[in-house]
Protein backbone atom coordinates (compact mmCIF):
# COMPACT_ATOMS: atom_id res chain seq x y z
CA UNK A 1 0.00 0.00 0.00
CA UNK A 2 1.74 3.52 -0.86
CA UNK A 3 1.09 5.37 2.00
CA UNK A 4 2.48 8.36 0.88
CA UNK A 5 0.87 8.66 -2.56
CA UNK A 6 -2.17 8.50 -0.25
CA UNK A 7 -1.34 11.35 1.95
CA UNK A 8 -0.61 13.16 -0.82
CA UNK A 9 -4.12 12.37 -2.64
CA UNK A 10 -5.54 13.57 0.62
CA UNK A 11 -3.91 16.56 1.27
CA UNK A 12 -5.22 17.50 -2.27
CA UNK A 13 -8.54 16.31 -1.86
CA UNK A 14 -8.89 18.40 1.43
CA UNK A 15 -7.51 21.59 -0.27
CA UNK A 16 -9.84 20.88 -2.81
CA UNK A 17 -12.64 20.86 -0.73
CA UNK A 18 -12.06 23.81 1.76
CA UNK A 19 -12.65 25.79 -1.62
CA UNK A 20 -16.49 24.95 -1.05
CA UNK A 21 -16.34 27.04 2.18
CA UNK A 22 -15.82 30.65 -0.15
CA UNK A 23 -19.33 30.67 -1.91
CA UNK A 24 -21.26 29.98 1.34
CA UNK A 25 -19.01 32.98 2.49
CA UNK A 26 -19.65 35.39 0.08
CA UNK A 27 -23.21 34.65 0.50
CA UNK A 28 -22.41 35.27 4.49
CA UNK A 29 -21.19 39.05 3.47
CA UNK A 30 -23.97 39.39 0.69
CA UNK A 31 -26.51 38.71 3.15
CA UNK A 32 -24.46 40.12 6.24
CA UNK A 33 -25.98 36.70 8.70
CA UNK A 34 -23.48 37.10 10.79
CA UNK A 35 -22.19 33.68 9.78
CA UNK A 36 -18.89 34.36 7.87
CA UNK A 37 -16.56 33.94 10.62
CA UNK A 38 -17.68 30.57 11.16
CA UNK A 39 -17.10 29.70 7.17
CA UNK A 40 -13.63 31.59 6.99
CA UNK A 41 -12.68 29.40 10.04
CA UNK A 42 -13.51 26.18 8.62
CA UNK A 43 -11.88 27.12 4.89
CA UNK A 44 -8.62 28.13 7.00
CA UNK A 45 -8.40 24.62 9.10
CA UNK A 46 -8.98 22.53 6.15
CA UNK A 47 -7.15 24.15 4.09
CA UNK A 48 -4.41 23.65 6.25
CA UNK A 49 -4.66 20.58 7.54
CA UNK A 50 -4.91 19.20 3.90
CA UNK A 51 -1.23 21.41 3.28
CA UNK A 52 0.28 19.81 5.42
CA UNK A 53 -0.64 16.67 4.69
CA UNK A 54 0.28 17.92 0.82
CA UNK A 55 3.44 19.53 0.68
CA UNK A 56 6.07 16.31 2.49
CA UNK A 57 4.92 14.27 -0.35
CA UNK A 58 4.37 16.89 -3.01
CA UNK A 59 6.75 15.30 -5.15
CA UNK A 60 5.78 11.24 -4.61
CA UNK A 61 4.18 10.18 -8.26
CA UNK A 62 3.16 6.53 -8.21
CA UNK A 63 -0.35 4.93 -9.63
CA UNK A 64 -2.85 4.24 -6.84
CA UNK A 65 -3.48 0.65 -6.83
CA UNK A 66 -6.79 -0.91 -6.30
CA UNK A 67 -6.95 -1.20 -2.40
CA UNK A 68 -5.18 2.64 -2.64
CA UNK A 69 -8.12 3.36 -4.30
CA UNK A 70 -10.82 1.88 -1.82
CA UNK A 71 -8.88 3.36 0.93
CA UNK A 72 -8.88 6.72 -0.12
CA UNK A 73 -12.56 6.83 -0.95
CA UNK A 74 -13.65 5.76 2.10
CA UNK A 75 -11.63 7.21 4.58
CA UNK A 76 -12.09 10.61 2.25
CA UNK A 77 -15.58 10.39 2.81
CA UNK A 78 -14.98 10.49 6.34
CA UNK A 79 -12.84 13.33 6.63
CA UNK A 80 -15.17 15.16 3.94
CA UNK A 81 -18.04 14.64 6.68
CA UNK A 82 -15.85 16.05 9.66
CA UNK A 83 -14.80 19.11 7.90
CA UNK A 84 -18.30 19.93 6.86
CA UNK A 85 -19.80 19.66 9.88
CA UNK A 86 -17.41 22.53 11.16
CA UNK A 87 -19.73 25.32 9.68
CA UNK A 88 -22.78 23.98 11.84
CA UNK A 89 -20.26 23.83 14.77
CA UNK A 90 -18.60 26.72 14.55
CA UNK A 91 -21.70 28.72 14.10
CA UNK A 92 -23.25 30.55 17.63
CA UNK A 93 -26.94 30.74 15.92
CA UNK A 94 -27.31 27.10 15.60
CA UNK A 95 -25.89 26.21 18.60
CA UNK A 96 -25.43 22.65 17.18
CA UNK A 97 -23.84 19.72 19.23
CA UNK A 98 -20.45 18.16 17.34
CA UNK A 99 -22.61 14.76 16.67
CA UNK A 100 -25.65 16.67 15.47
CA UNK A 101 -23.42 19.18 12.65
CA UNK A 102 -21.50 15.50 11.55
CA UNK A 103 -25.14 14.14 10.84
CA UNK A 104 -26.06 17.46 9.05
CA UNK A 105 -22.67 17.34 6.91
CA UNK A 106 -22.76 13.70 6.45
CA UNK A 107 -26.65 13.29 5.38
CA UNK A 108 -26.07 16.52 3.21
CA UNK A 109 -22.68 15.09 1.21
CA UNK A 110 -24.08 11.24 1.08
CA UNK A 111 -27.65 13.07 -0.23
CA UNK A 112 -29.76 11.39 2.42
CA UNK A 113 -31.71 14.94 2.64
CA UNK A 114 -32.17 13.15 6.42
CA UNK A 115 -32.04 16.04 8.83
CA UNK A 116 -31.97 17.26 12.41
CA UNK A 117 -32.74 20.97 11.82
CA UNK A 118 -35.93 22.74 11.94
CA UNK A 119 -37.10 26.26 11.33
CA UNK A 120 -35.23 25.97 8.38
CA UNK A 121 -37.21 29.21 6.88
CA UNK A 122 -35.19 31.55 9.46
CA UNK A 123 -31.78 29.90 8.68
CA UNK A 124 -28.84 32.36 8.15
CA UNK A 125 -28.72 32.43 4.42
CA UNK A 126 -25.23 30.68 4.15
CA UNK A 127 -25.99 28.18 6.24
CA UNK A 128 -29.27 27.50 4.01
CA UNK A 129 -27.01 27.87 1.12
CA UNK A 130 -24.36 25.69 2.35
CA UNK A 131 -26.62 22.79 2.69
CA UNK A 132 -28.05 22.31 -0.55
CA UNK A 133 -24.54 23.19 -1.86
CA UNK A 134 -23.20 20.13 0.19
CA UNK A 135 -25.90 17.57 -1.54
CA UNK A 136 -24.57 18.92 -4.91
CA UNK A 137 -21.20 18.17 -4.46
CA UNK A 138 -21.99 14.88 -2.96
CA UNK A 139 -24.26 13.83 -5.72
CA UNK A 140 -21.63 13.34 -8.43
CA UNK A 141 -19.34 12.43 -6.17
CA UNK A 142 -16.42 15.45 -4.83
CA UNK A 143 -14.06 12.78 -5.76
CA UNK A 144 -15.21 12.09 -9.67
CA UNK A 145 -14.48 15.82 -10.08
CA UNK A 146 -10.97 15.43 -8.32
CA UNK A 147 -9.80 12.81 -11.12
CA UNK A 148 -9.98 14.99 -13.69
CA UNK A 149 -7.04 16.90 -12.06
CA UNK A 150 -4.76 14.05 -10.65
CA UNK A 151 -3.56 13.38 -13.71
CA UNK A 152 -1.40 16.31 -13.46
CA UNK A 153 -0.24 15.61 -10.35
CA UNK A 154 1.05 12.64 -11.44
CA UNK A 155 -1.14 10.25 -9.86
CA UNK A 156 -4.05 8.12 -12.09
CA UNK A 157 -7.52 8.43 -11.00
CA UNK A 158 -8.88 5.11 -12.59
CA UNK A 159 -9.10 3.61 -9.10
CA UNK A 160 -10.66 6.35 -7.31
CA UNK A 161 -13.33 6.23 -10.03
CA UNK A 162 -14.12 2.42 -9.94
CA UNK A 163 -14.35 3.32 -5.97
CA UNK A 164 -16.67 6.03 -6.00
CA UNK A 165 -19.02 5.88 -8.88
CA UNK A 166 -22.35 4.49 -8.46
CA UNK A 167 -24.09 1.19 -9.97
CA UNK A 168 -22.46 -2.60 -10.34
CA UNK A 169 -20.77 -2.14 -13.60
CA UNK A 170 -18.10 0.43 -13.28
CA UNK A 171 -15.79 -0.55 -15.95
CA UNK A 172 -16.95 1.20 -18.97
CA UNK A 173 -15.40 4.18 -19.87
CA UNK A 174 -17.44 7.29 -21.86
CA UNK A 175 -14.30 8.56 -22.95
CA UNK A 176 -10.53 6.97 -23.63
CA UNK A 177 -9.63 8.60 -20.94
CA UNK A 178 -10.52 8.67 -17.23
CA UNK A 179 -10.21 12.35 -17.05
CA UNK A 180 -12.24 13.08 -19.91
CA UNK A 181 -14.95 10.68 -18.15
CA UNK A 182 -14.83 12.73 -15.51
CA UNK A 183 -15.30 15.75 -17.11
CA UNK A 184 -18.27 14.87 -19.45
CA UNK A 185 -20.13 13.57 -16.20
CA UNK A 186 -19.47 16.62 -14.97
CA UNK A 187 -20.61 19.00 -18.02
CA UNK A 188 -24.05 16.51 -17.65
CA UNK A 189 -24.35 16.96 -13.91
CA UNK A 190 -23.85 21.13 -14.10
CA UNK A 191 -26.06 21.34 -17.57
CA UNK A 192 -28.88 19.63 -15.82
CA UNK A 193 -28.29 21.72 -12.33
CA UNK A 194 -28.46 24.97 -14.47
CA UNK A 195 -31.66 24.22 -16.33
CA UNK A 196 -33.50 23.13 -13.51
CA UNK A 197 -32.41 26.78 -11.98
CA UNK A 198 -33.46 28.88 -14.62
CA UNK A 199 -36.88 26.35 -14.91
CA UNK A 200 -37.34 26.99 -11.25
CA UNK A 201 -37.01 30.44 -11.85
CA UNK A 202 -39.44 31.46 -14.06
CA UNK A 203 -42.02 29.13 -12.80
CA UNK A 204 -42.12 31.56 -9.48
CA UNK A 205 -39.06 30.89 -7.12
CA UNK A 206 -36.77 33.43 -6.18
CA UNK A 207 -33.25 32.95 -7.64
CA UNK A 208 -32.09 31.81 -4.61
CA UNK A 209 -34.78 29.51 -4.12
CA UNK A 210 -33.83 28.57 -7.63
CA UNK A 211 -30.30 27.56 -7.76
CA UNK A 212 -30.74 26.02 -3.81
CA UNK A 213 -33.04 23.52 -5.14
CA UNK A 214 -31.92 22.86 -8.18
CA UNK A 215 -28.43 21.98 -6.15
CA UNK A 216 -30.57 19.22 -3.94
CA UNK A 217 -32.97 18.32 -7.10
CA UNK A 218 -30.25 17.42 -9.90
CA UNK A 219 -28.26 15.72 -7.09
CA UNK A 220 -31.36 14.03 -5.53
CA UNK A 221 -30.77 15.22 -2.21
CA UNK A 222 -33.89 16.40 -0.92
CA UNK A 223 -32.78 19.29 1.10
CA UNK A 224 -34.63 22.76 0.87
CA UNK A 225 -34.55 25.95 2.42
CA UNK A 226 -38.52 25.82 3.77
CA UNK A 227 -39.61 23.52 6.48
CA UNK A 228 -42.77 22.18 4.13
CA UNK A 229 -40.40 21.16 1.72
CA UNK A 230 -42.09 21.78 -2.02
CA UNK A 231 -45.17 21.82 -0.32
CA UNK A 232 -44.18 25.80 0.42
CA UNK A 233 -44.32 26.87 -3.30
CA UNK A 234 -47.90 24.88 -3.79
CA UNK A 235 -47.33 25.14 -7.59
CA UNK A 236 -48.74 22.25 -9.65
CA UNK A 237 -45.60 23.59 -11.99
CA UNK A 238 -43.18 24.04 -9.88
CA UNK A 239 -43.91 20.36 -8.80
CA UNK A 240 -44.17 19.08 -12.48
CA UNK A 241 -40.44 20.62 -13.17
CA UNK A 242 -39.38 19.35 -10.05
CA UNK A 243 -40.59 15.47 -11.15
CA UNK A 244 -38.99 15.87 -14.46
CA UNK A 245 -35.21 16.69 -13.06
CA UNK A 246 -35.59 13.91 -10.60
CA UNK A 247 -36.45 11.12 -13.06
CA UNK A 248 -33.62 12.88 -15.06
CA UNK A 249 -31.08 12.56 -12.70
CA UNK A 250 -32.49 8.64 -11.15
CA UNK A 251 -31.09 7.68 -14.60
CA UNK A 252 -27.35 6.19 -15.38
CA UNK A 253 -25.73 9.75 -16.47
CA UNK A 254 -23.89 7.43 -19.13
CA UNK A 255 -27.00 7.33 -21.15
CA UNK A 256 -27.12 11.15 -20.90
CA UNK A 257 -23.99 11.16 -22.23
CA UNK A 258 -24.66 8.96 -25.04
CA UNK A 259 -27.99 10.75 -26.17
CA UNK A 260 -26.17 13.67 -26.06
CA UNK A 261 -23.20 12.93 -28.25
CA UNK A 262 -25.52 11.10 -31.00
CA UNK A 263 -28.13 13.55 -30.69
CA UNK A 264 -30.79 10.70 -30.62
CA UNK A 265 -33.11 9.19 -28.02
CA UNK A 266 -32.02 5.62 -28.95
CA UNK A 267 -29.37 4.88 -25.64
CA UNK A 268 -32.59 5.36 -23.59
CA UNK A 269 -34.91 3.31 -26.20
CA UNK A 270 -32.43 0.76 -25.68
CA UNK A 271 -31.25 0.48 -22.38
CA UNK A 272 -33.39 -2.63 -20.30
CA UNK A 273 -32.53 -0.32 -16.67
CA UNK A 274 -33.98 2.43 -18.08
CA UNK A 275 -37.07 0.58 -19.54
CA UNK A 276 -37.57 -0.52 -16.44
CA UNK A 277 -36.98 2.04 -14.43
CA UNK A 278 -39.42 3.96 -15.99
CA UNK A 279 -41.86 0.93 -16.13
CA UNK A 280 -41.49 1.05 -11.86
CA UNK A 281 -41.94 4.91 -11.75
CA UNK A 282 -45.64 4.12 -13.98
CA UNK A 283 -46.74 1.13 -12.41
CA UNK A 284 -46.62 2.30 -8.93
CA UNK A 285 -47.73 6.22 -9.30
CA UNK A 286 -50.93 4.33 -10.84
CA UNK A 287 -51.07 2.31 -7.61
CA UNK A 288 -50.62 5.16 -5.57
CA UNK A 289 -53.17 7.54 -7.37
CA UNK A 290 -55.71 4.88 -7.38
CA UNK A 291 -55.23 4.57 -3.59
CA UNK A 292 -55.28 8.10 -2.94
CA UNK A 293 -58.45 8.12 -4.64
CA UNK A 294 -60.55 5.15 -3.12
CA UNK A 295 -59.29 6.93 0.65
CA UNK A 296 -60.02 10.30 -0.06
CA UNK A 297 -62.09 10.78 -2.89
CA UNK A 298 -63.56 14.03 -2.21
CA UNK A 299 -60.38 15.78 -3.16
CA UNK A 300 -60.48 14.20 -6.77
CA UNK A 301 -58.34 12.97 -9.52
CA UNK A 302 -56.29 16.31 -10.13
CA UNK A 303 -55.06 16.08 -6.44
CA UNK A 304 -54.19 12.53 -6.35
CA UNK A 305 -52.35 12.87 -9.65
CA UNK A 306 -50.50 15.29 -8.17
CA UNK A 307 -49.58 13.85 -5.12
CA UNK A 308 -48.75 10.56 -5.81
CA UNK A 309 -46.95 11.11 -8.88
CA UNK A 310 -44.88 13.69 -7.09
CA UNK A 311 -44.39 11.34 -3.85
CA UNK A 312 -43.57 8.37 -5.99
CA UNK A 313 -40.90 9.87 -8.10
CA UNK A 314 -39.58 11.63 -5.09
CA UNK A 315 -38.93 8.30 -3.63
CA UNK A 316 -38.12 5.81 -5.75
CA UNK A 317 -34.84 8.56 -6.92
CA UNK A 318 -33.99 8.63 -2.92
CA UNK A 319 -34.69 12.65 -3.24
CA UNK A 320 -36.95 13.03 -0.36
CA UNK A 321 -38.79 16.17 -1.47
CA UNK A 322 -42.42 16.19 0.28
CA UNK A 323 -45.54 17.92 -0.83
CA UNK A 324 -47.58 15.97 1.74
CA UNK A 325 -47.01 14.39 4.75
CA UNK A 326 -46.80 11.03 3.20
CA UNK A 327 -45.83 9.28 6.53
CA UNK A 328 -49.23 10.13 7.97
CA UNK A 329 -50.81 8.41 4.79
CA UNK A 330 -53.00 5.75 5.83
CA UNK A 331 -52.74 1.96 5.01
CA UNK A 332 -50.21 0.64 3.18
CA UNK A 333 -49.04 3.71 1.11
CA UNK A 334 -46.46 4.35 2.99
CA UNK A 335 -44.48 1.14 3.56
CA UNK A 336 -44.97 0.35 0.12
CA UNK A 337 -43.09 4.08 -0.54
CA UNK A 338 -40.64 3.51 1.84
CA UNK A 339 -39.75 -0.02 0.29
CA UNK A 340 -39.69 1.63 -3.28
CA UNK A 341 -36.50 2.90 -1.57
CA UNK A 342 -35.19 0.02 -1.44
CA UNK A 343 -34.61 -0.25 -5.22
CA UNK A 344 -33.34 3.40 -5.96
CA UNK A 345 -32.82 4.93 -9.20
CA UNK A 346 -30.48 3.85 -12.33
CA UNK A 347 -26.95 2.44 -11.91
CA UNK A 348 -24.49 5.37 -12.61
CA UNK A 349 -27.22 7.92 -11.23
CA UNK A 350 -26.85 9.99 -8.55
CA UNK A 351 -29.96 8.60 -6.68
CA UNK A 352 -29.74 6.07 -3.91
CA UNK A 353 -30.80 2.56 -2.77
CA UNK A 354 -29.59 -0.68 -4.52
CA UNK A 355 -30.13 -0.07 -7.80
CA UNK A 356 -32.61 -0.81 -10.52
CA UNK A 357 -30.05 -2.81 -12.76
CA UNK A 358 -29.67 -4.95 -9.87
CA UNK A 359 -33.37 -5.86 -9.04
CA UNK A 360 -34.04 -6.50 -12.72
CA UNK A 361 -30.76 -9.09 -12.82
CA UNK A 362 -32.30 -10.80 -9.23
CA UNK A 363 -35.85 -11.03 -10.97
CA UNK A 364 -34.12 -12.60 -14.23
CA UNK A 365 -32.00 -15.10 -12.34
CA UNK A 366 -34.83 -15.99 -10.88
CA UNK A 367 -36.91 -16.58 -13.74
CA UNK A 368 -34.21 -19.03 -15.03
CA UNK A 369 -33.99 -20.69 -12.25
CA UNK A 370 -38.19 -21.60 -12.35
CA UNK A 371 -37.29 -22.07 -15.83
CA UNK A 372 -34.48 -24.74 -15.22
CA UNK A 373 -36.63 -26.13 -12.65
CA UNK A 374 -38.65 -27.40 -15.36
CA UNK A 375 -36.28 -28.32 -17.88
CA UNK A 376 -33.26 -29.05 -16.00
CA UNK A 377 -30.92 -29.46 -18.61
CA UNK A 378 -31.79 -26.48 -20.43
CA UNK A 379 -28.74 -23.35 -21.02
CA UNK A 380 -30.39 -21.08 -20.14
CA UNK A 381 -28.67 -17.40 -20.14
CA UNK A 382 -29.29 -13.92 -18.24
CA UNK A 383 -29.36 -10.96 -21.03
CA UNK A 384 -29.65 -7.51 -20.18
CA UNK A 385 -30.73 -6.48 -23.02
CA UNK A 386 -28.85 -8.11 -26.01
CA UNK A 387 -25.90 -8.73 -23.54
CA UNK A 388 -25.33 -11.89 -22.00
CA UNK A 389 -24.08 -11.32 -18.11
CA UNK A 390 -21.38 -13.86 -16.77
CA UNK A 391 -22.43 -15.83 -13.72
CA UNK A 392 -19.44 -14.15 -11.69
CA UNK A 393 -21.28 -10.88 -12.41
CA UNK A 394 -24.61 -12.46 -11.02
CA UNK A 395 -22.77 -13.60 -8.26
CA UNK A 396 -21.51 -10.22 -7.05
CA UNK A 397 -25.27 -9.02 -7.49
CA UNK A 398 -26.06 -11.82 -4.66
CA UNK A 399 -22.87 -10.64 -2.85
CA UNK A 400 -23.87 -6.97 -3.13
CA UNK A 401 -27.64 -8.47 -1.62
CA UNK A 402 -26.54 -10.51 1.13
CA UNK A 403 -24.13 -7.51 2.21
CA UNK A 404 -26.75 -5.18 2.05
CA UNK A 405 -29.77 -7.00 3.99
CA UNK A 406 -26.85 -8.30 6.56
CA UNK A 407 -25.51 -4.92 6.99
CA UNK A 408 -29.21 -3.09 7.40
CA UNK A 409 -30.25 -6.03 9.57
CA UNK A 410 -27.39 -5.26 11.69
CA UNK A 411 -27.81 -1.40 12.02
CA UNK A 412 -31.60 -2.28 12.53
CA UNK A 413 -31.21 -4.07 15.83
CA UNK A 414 -28.53 -1.94 17.28
CA UNK A 415 -30.84 1.62 16.85
CA UNK A 416 -33.82 -0.55 18.33
CA UNK A 417 -31.79 -0.87 22.02
CA UNK A 418 -32.05 3.30 21.75
CA UNK A 419 -34.94 3.51 19.74
CA UNK A 420 -37.66 1.55 21.36
CA UNK A 421 -40.44 2.55 18.50
CA UNK A 422 -39.60 -0.28 15.89
CA UNK A 423 -41.16 1.60 12.84
CA UNK A 424 -39.18 4.54 13.92
CA UNK A 425 -36.03 2.78 13.49
CA UNK A 426 -36.61 0.92 11.09
CA UNK A 427 -37.70 3.33 8.74
CA UNK A 428 -34.21 5.84 10.23
CA UNK A 429 -32.04 2.61 8.77
CA UNK A 430 -34.08 2.28 5.36
CA UNK A 431 -34.04 6.28 4.77
CA UNK A 432 -30.21 7.04 5.58
CA UNK A 433 -28.94 3.58 3.97
CA UNK A 434 -30.97 4.25 1.13
CA UNK A 435 -29.95 7.85 0.91
CA UNK A 436 -33.67 8.69 1.29
CA UNK A 437 -34.23 11.24 3.94
CA UNK A 438 -37.62 11.07 5.89
CA UNK A 439 -38.92 8.37 7.09
CA UNK A 440 -41.70 6.77 9.06
CA UNK A 441 -43.22 7.26 12.50
CA UNK A 442 -40.92 10.30 14.79
CA UNK A 443 -38.54 10.62 11.71
CA UNK A 444 -40.80 11.43 9.40
CA UNK A 445 -39.69 15.28 9.31
CA UNK A 446 -36.58 15.94 11.49
CA UNK A 447 -34.41 13.07 12.71
CA UNK A 448 -33.72 15.37 16.23
CA UNK A 449 -35.34 12.96 18.61
CA UNK A 450 -32.79 10.41 17.45
CA UNK A 451 -30.42 9.51 20.35
CA UNK A 452 -26.71 10.52 19.78
CA UNK A 453 -25.80 6.73 19.52
CA UNK A 454 -28.69 6.32 17.10
CA UNK A 455 -27.16 9.09 14.76
CA UNK A 456 -23.86 8.26 14.46
CA UNK A 457 -25.39 4.51 13.37
CA UNK A 458 -27.97 6.60 11.10
CA UNK A 459 -24.49 8.59 9.83
CA UNK A 460 -22.54 5.09 9.12
CA UNK A 461 -25.87 3.69 7.18
CA UNK A 462 -25.33 6.96 5.11
CA UNK A 463 -21.97 5.99 3.70
CA UNK A 464 -22.55 2.46 3.62
CA UNK A 465 -25.14 3.53 1.34
CA UNK A 466 -23.39 5.79 -0.69
CA UNK A 467 -19.96 3.95 -1.40
CA UNK A 468 -22.62 0.87 -1.82
CA UNK A 469 -21.51 -1.20 0.68
CA UNK A 470 -18.73 -3.03 -0.78
CA UNK A 471 -16.51 -0.23 -1.05
CA UNK A 472 -16.65 0.66 3.00
CA UNK A 473 -16.73 -2.78 3.88
CA UNK A 474 -13.81 -4.27 2.51
CA UNK A 475 -11.48 -2.19 5.31
CA UNK A 476 -12.78 -4.30 7.67
CA UNK A 477 -11.63 -7.76 5.75
CA UNK A 478 -8.56 -8.61 6.96
CA UNK A 479 -7.59 -9.71 3.55
CA UNK A 480 -7.55 -5.67 2.50
CA UNK A 481 -4.58 -5.32 5.28
CA UNK A 482 -2.53 -8.32 4.31
CA UNK A 483 0.83 -7.66 1.96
Amino acid sequence: MQLKVIQKVFGMLLMLFSTSMLPPLLVSLAYADGVHRSFAIAYGVTLIIGGLLWFPVRHRQAELQVRDGFLVVALFWVVLGLSGALPFALSPELSMSVTDSVFESLSGLTTTGATVMEGLDDLPRSIAYYRQQLQWLGGMGVIVLAVAILPMLGIGGMQLYKAETPGPVKNSRLTARITETAKALWYIYVGLTVACALAYWAAGMTLFDAVAHSFSTVSTGGFSTHDASMAFFDSPLIEAICVIFMVLAGVNFSLHFMAIRTATLQPYRHDAEFRAYLAMLLVISVICVCYLLLIDSNRGLDSAIRRGVFQVVSIATTTGFTTDAYHLWPGALPIMLLLLSFVGGCGGSTAGGMKVIRVLLVYKQAVREVVQLVHPHAIVPVRVGREVLSDRMIQSVWGFFGLYVISFSAIYMLLAISEPDLITAFSAVAACMNNLGPGLGEVGTTFATVSDMGKWLLCFAMLLGRLEVFTLLVLFSRAFWRN
